[in-house]
């Protein structure tokens, strides 16, 4: 059987042209700078390369020259940020832009120059070798930016949570041995109270939740410290650094809800009813059913995303297991709405960075390591996946079942790459989140395992 399989591969003949097509005509090419860019295009006589300042009047002129020469499609190369703003005039101004990596368009070894890698993008480009990156649209560009603001907001805010974790550990004030959460209403009124020049610890221990399982005299020993006046200094600097940036992040807050308003007025032609009439309802259920309220959660949204993020996608994310209000945002400012962007399933879990990056040669697999990208939306599933080890449905069951077989790691990846898998559907058909398939494909999993124990059982018998 071998050797017919290599025959018939010794029998496959390839057939392609000797010139490469040339699939887009009026192309041209630009490498991105900091302070110049080069741009390239074609003539009867050869190529053309003009270089331009980074200025906004100089992003003007290129537009408008190559709009007067009726160039109809760009590919750009650039690191950092230098490329966004003239990547939107020529969107603006309907030119076709292609924003490539810079992988893809290495120039030939030992003519490395910007003139000439202006002209070999526009010669790739020209006979459609450049893929473009995924790029979103005007109003989800927006939203992005707030939401990863508002991400940057969180991360430096927790610094100053360490900063005044650590302003009390060096007046070895041990308030963290007693209370799990320092940002919670007991730890806060405590810092606020030694900030405004109560130091006695019976007093200190009094302003603590009685719900707290630490006694009484445990909590007021931990409340004796070293009142040293340069780490009560360092405290109430770090305290009003917390407070600053929980302000900015209420006010990133106020702005995604109204880009989130925004988008769900253009999605319903300016009827926003339906939204107004979610929150209403949520709100009065709440008060009518205390139960009804929900754990307060570290760095949660100010305001009921819910409605919005179902009424943009068509269904609700947060439906899943581990997928939260933060993530489902997340994944709306990342990923957007349209699926259509992504040929196949397999293409957006491979742009999520979800699945290995397989070179195989000579028919062999020679290499299958996860690619060094780092991807916000594939963050963002791996962060979901990593919190159903707990879960008790289907997908909890999936997660620890790959870590038996793969580990921690790999099973955060193997979940996630199922997490990818789901949404993608969901959101593409419209689907509400069903565990039932799910239970369906792990019952069918547990009877084909335990076909394969009763094999081996037998084996063992046998011997």
């Amino acid at each position: 059987m071998k050797k017919q399989k290599q025959e018939k591969k010794k029998q496959t003949i390839i057939k392609m042209s000797k010139e490469l097509a040339i699939v887009n005509i009026h192309a041209a090419g630009i490498d991105i700078g900091d302070t110049e860019h080069y741009v390239a295009v074609e003539n009867g006589d050869g190529y053309e390369v003009r270089n331009y300042n980074a200025f906004t009047i100089d992003l003007k002129t290129i537009v408008q020259w190559l709009k007067s020469i009726g160039i109809n499609t760009v590919a750009m190369e650039s690191t950092g940020v230098y490329w966004l703003q003239l990547y939107l005039l020529l969107e603006e101004a309907g030119i076709e832009v292609y924003l490539v990596n810079a992988k893809h368009v290495k120039n030939v070894t030992g003519r490395k120059r910007d003139d000439s890698d202006a002209i070999w993008i526009q010669k790739l480009h020209r006979c459609g070798l450049l893929q473009k990156s995924f790029q979103p649209e005007y109003e989800q560009r927006i939203l992005r930016n707030y939401v990863r603001q508002r991400k940057n907001l969180v991360t430096i805010a927790s610094d100053s949570t360490r900063r005044m974790q650590k302003a009390l550990e060096l007046m070895n004030i041990k308030v963290h041995t007693v209370i799990s959460d320092l940002l919670g209403k007991s730890g806060m009124m405590i810092v606020e109270a030694i900030l405004k020049g109560e130091r006695n610890a019976r007093i200190l221990a009094s302003l603590c939740d009685p719900r707290i399982k630490a006694s009484p005299e445990e909590i007021i020993k931990s409340l004796e410290g070293l009142w040293s006046e340069e780490y009560l200094f360092m405290l109430g600097q770090a305290y009003d650094e917390y407070k600053f940036y929980q302000k900015q992040i209420q006010d990133c807050d106020k702005k995604i809800q109204e880009q989130l308003l925004k988008q769900v007025a253009i999605v319903k032609e300016g009827d926003v009813t339906d939204v107004s009439q979610q929150n209403t309802s949520k709100r009065d259920h709440a008060i009518s059913n205390p139960i009804y309220k929900k754990k307060a959660k570290k760095n949660q949204i100010h305001f009921s995303s819910v409605p919005y993020l179902t009424l943009l996608f068509g269904v609700n994310l947060c439906a899943m297991p581990g997928i939260s209000e933060i993530s489902a945002l997340e994944l709306l400012a990342e990923i957007g709405t349209d699926m259509s962007k992504w040929k196949s399933v397999k293409q957006f879990i491979a742009w999520l960075n979800l699945a290995p990056n397989t070179k195989i040669t000579g028919g062999k697999m020679v290499s299958s390591k996860m690619m060094k990208k780092k991807n916000r939306a594939g963050q963002t599933l791996k962060m979901a996946a990593s919190t159903l080890s707990r879960n008790k449905g289907p997908l909890g069951d999936y997660y620890r079942r790959m870590r038996g077989k793969l580990g921690g790691k790999g099973a955060v990846l193997a979940t996630a790459h199922k997490l990818a898998k789901i949404i993608y559907i969901m959101i593409k058909e419209k689907k509400e989140y069903n565990p039932e398939l799910l239970n369906e494909a792990q019952q069918t999993y547990k009877l084909i395992r335990i076909k394969q124990l009763e094999k081996q059982l037998a084996h063992l018998k046998a011997a």
